[in-house]
């Protein structure tokens, strides 16, 4: 287990599944500064590592995944707006490598999911919850707004209906409701929430790493207007499966009839 962030963030590899802990329970893991530069070496080391496949985000303790930022460090680093861009410049690397990373990746959600934990969570591929999770945007009860991508990301996911209900009421919901607007994907009992993240998270990683990324660019793609696309992107990723020798492992492991082997070229 390596540490990061004096210890608020945790990193392991086991069996191709590279899992990210945000590991502050005192404070229900919530996101300081330092915990998002930890991230951000994280997700480098993760993205070099031909030993990761699937990266799996938890939060330590049973009581949260992350609760949202570090409340206890807004009056110092984001008291006003000048502070909240200083505050963003320390905080994008993060956020920008989450978004565009290329390797599939999952939040295994128990407990609270709120605020900028909720904006984390949005950026997984796949959201899995235990039935006690809480998720909800409480920006309005504090007086800030969150900004333009993670209002838009919420849009593209659960419409912009229930966008509007969860920003200007501030009220959480469970994960029956979430999974009901599409904002999670599964819910499962508390007790089976790791066992339904490893299998799943096996499953994915067993698949073709090329063919996982082309799939994970062009849903993004999708997800953006017409002239924001970047198609030939797309079609570059598309043009790499049908070249690689994965390709050709799929094929002969099916004609075989035994479990391909790939090895992501």
């Amino acid at each position: 287990m390596n540490q990061y962030a004096d210890g608020k963030m945790l990193a392991e590899v086991n069996d191709g599944i590279g899992r990210i802990t945000f590991n502050q329970p005192e404070k229900h893991n919530a996101m300081s500064i330092k915990m998002w530069l930890g991230l951000d070496q994280i997700l480098d080391m993760f993205a070099d590592s031909g030993d990761v496949r699937v990266v799996v985000l938890e939060g330590a303790g049973h009581k949260a995944f992350v609760s949202g930022a570090d409340i206890s460090q807004f009056g110092q680093q984001r008291a006003n707006a000048q502070a909240q861009k200083e505050y963003e410049k320390l905080t994008n690397a993060g956020r920008a490598k989450l978004a565009s990373f290329r390797k599939p990746v999952l939040a295994s959600i128990r407990g609270f999911c709120l605020g900028g934990g909720l904006g984390i969570a949005m950026q997984a591929d796949l959201r899995i919850a235990a039935t006690n999770s809480q998720f909800g945007i409480p920006a309005a009860r504090i007086g800030i707004a969150y900004g333009f991508d993670m209002v838009r990301k919420l849009v593209s996911i659960v419409g912009p209906a229930h966008a509007r209900m969860l920003l200007y009421t501030g009220q959480r919901i469970d994960s029956a409701a979430a999974e009901r607007i599409g904002l999670i994907n599964k819910v499962v009992p508390d007790n089976e929430l790791l066992n339904t993240v490893a299998e799943l998270s096996k499953t994915i990683a067993n698949n073709a790493p090329l063919s996982l990324w082309a799939s994970k660019l062009a849903v993004s793609e999708a997800t953006k207007s017409y002239s924001e696309r970047n198609m030939e992107a797309v079609q570059k990723a598309v043009a790499a499966c049908f070249d690689s020798t994965d390709y050709y492992e799929g094929r002969t492991a099916f004609m075989e009839k035994r479990t391909p082997r790939f090895q992501g070229r």
